[in-house]
């Protein structure tokens, strides 16, 4: 679509529209622009991609809105060493996302009670139910902040899995005749046999059999695999036993030890990526990138936005290099919990508003009135006849140019705007029949595809990532862990642990995975692990997940 038209169907949409929807905020506040937009900043302690100032859709969305919102990312800097940056300077952005030190923020006095204000905004009280907003008040009964990505409205639509799973290129599997593959150990064959008959790519660059990201806290890429091997869901730090309700440590399981046994044995084959423990997060996306990579862990939003639109820019799907999950377990005939359904209640951090914040009604407004549907639709489909068309059933779709589009940096840069650490649905939208995004829109997400893929699913009878893998059922109501373990700091013996238990990780996984002698390596690890006292770890996630249980009990 050229520049000339998309601008020219943009101006008939804000004439059409800008009256319509979402009420304007009244009142100061935050800077007022020549336009009377209320301009309003915010910050998110995650990598991400900053938008151009004229951004199309971000100006329909203001004209609906009466705001627009400079988000700022996270670059060179942990998400600590940001935040903590602005609480010794005492000065924030209006919005902020301090992710694992969004607790630092509430001690700080930073963030604003939402529970006081959220009965005057309702589509920000209907978010969520009692249960789910008791489950995000802090030691002083007020909630801080908003999660924004587990909220399902309707029927629940799922094609993408969003999550981790062993990935793998199509080629790979194209090339074995599209084998099953449910064990670690036929996955690493499998890796291994391709890349002895294919060592490059067509152009002659060497092919990388398997990389593992480590830089920093995305170092889960390595070390939290053995819950998945065993059929468990991500709880992230912790296993939990839904029979006894128990927790387990998965990092000293039997199964632990064969995972890391066999990426040590990987890595002296040289299957494993010998750059892995050294290379940063942008390199390793670069490596993805060039189609090189044949399988890996991860979590599908850690590269799909930046590696799997680089390889459908550069025609690398034509050659197989996309990415599908497989279903593997530490032994043949388990089930697999790689994909629940359900989503994941992260009550450890979400969208918060800071003290610095001079207009909190105009900013619980804009809030409020991106989870209407008309703006919701902007932000995820974009506009109707420019990034999506409407058939006469009533469905949304795209043509092959709008997909092409919509994957290209620029175009997203330049017209899309996601407000993507602002609160959202996944689901049904309102309208009974569209899916909240375009991605699990069922025809559109498999008209979508690649050739190469949807040849591969239909080689495997399925047409979504997710029935790759199948779905368990919701875990329960401890689900998931991690939104505890993330909030803990070293005030307690079990926070202490955890920190310590982190730190040894970091430094002792990348030994344990190049030892030249896997068992006394393994065994180092081990007396280093003991020492931390994990024990104090698990005390306190077991009193955490009864708790838990206890409290949803009250909601039954």
């Amino acid at each position: 679509m050229k520049k000339k038209l998309v601008s020219a169907l943009l101006i008939t949409g804000m004439l059409s529209s800008m009256f319509a929807g979402c009420g304007k905020s009244a009142g100061g506040g935050g800077t007022v622009n020549a336009d009377g937009i209320k301009e309003f900043t915010a910050f998110f302690a995650v990598p991400g991609n900053e938008i151009n100032n004229d951004n199309e859709i971000q100006g329909l969305i203001a004209e609906k809105t009466g705001c627009k919102v400079k988000e700022s990312w996270l670059t060179g800097q942990s998400a600590e060493e940001a935040v903590g940056t602005f609480i010794a300077g005492g000065e924030y952005p209006d919005f902020i996302d301090g992710g694992n030190s969004s607790v630092q923020l509430y001690e700080a006095g930073a963030l604003i009670p939402i529970d006081e204000y959220y009965d005057d905004y309702p589509n920000i009280r209907n978010y969520f139910t009692d249960q789910e907003w008791d489950m995000l008040r802090q030691s002083d009964g007020h909630i801080y902040w908003i999660p924004q990505f587990s909220k399902i409205n309707g029927e629940e639509r799922v094609c993408q899995h969003n999550d981790e799973a062993f990935w793998i290129q199509t080629r790979v599997l194209e090339w074995a005749g599209y084998p099953e593959v449910h064990t670690m150990d036929q996955y690493f064959d499998l890796i291994e046999s391709y890349n002895e008959a294919n060592p490059t790519m067509e152009d002659g660059t060497a092919n990388i059999p398997y990389t593992i990201l480590c830089d920093d806290w995305r170092y889960f890429c390595l070390e939290n695999a053995p819950q998945f091997l065993d059929g468990y869901p991500n709880d992230g730090s912790v296993i939990v036993d839904p029979e006894t309700l128990t927790v387990i440590d998965y990092n000293t399981t039997p199964t632990a030890k064969k995972y890391f046994e066999k990426l040590n044995e990987e890595y002296k084959k040289g299957i494993v990526d010998q750059e892995s423990f050294t290379q940063t997060y942008d390199e390793y996306i670069a490596k993805l990138s060039t189609g090189r990579v044949l399988g890996m862990i991860d979590q599908w939003w850690d590269f799909y936005n930046t590696a799997g639109d680089a390889i459908k820019s550069a025609g690398l799907d034509k050659q197989g290099c996309e990415y599908v999950p497989l279903p593997i377990t530490i032994e043949e005939g388990m089930t697999n919990q790689w994909h629940n359904s359900g989503g994941a209640f992260n009550a450890s951090s979400g969208l918060a508003i800071t003290t610095s914040c001079p207009d909190v009604e105009g900013a619980l407004q804009f809030v409020n009135d991106l989870l209407a549907q008309d703006v919701h639709d902007l932000r995820f489909w974009g506009v109707e006849g420019v990034d999506y068309e409407v058939g006469d059933d009533g469905l949304y779709y795209r043509t092959p140019e709008m997909r092409t589009n919509c994957a290209d940096s620029s175009y997203k840069a330049a017209h899309l705007c996601f407000y993507s650490y602002f609160p959202q649905f996944n689901g049904t939208s309102q309208d009974g029949k569209n899916a909240m995004k375009p991605e699990n829109q069922e025809n559109e997400f498999y008209d979508g595809l690649s050739d190469n893929l949807k040849k591969c699913f239909d080689a495997y009878g399925v047409k979504t990532y997710v029935e790759m893998l199948g779905t368990s059922p919701a875990p329960g109501p401890w689900y998931p862990m991690y939104s505890y373990s993330q909030t803990l700091t070293t005030s307690t013996p079990g926070g202490v642990a955890w920190n310590k238990i982190g730190e040894v990780k970091h430094e002792y996984l990348p030994k344990v995975v190049m030892a030249e002698n896997f068992e006394a390596g393994w065994e180092d690890y081990m007396k280093v692990y003991n020492e931390c006292k994990p024990e104090d770890f698990l005390s306190e996630m077991q009193t955490e997940l009864e708790r838990r249980v206890e409290m949803a009990a009250k909601y039954q």
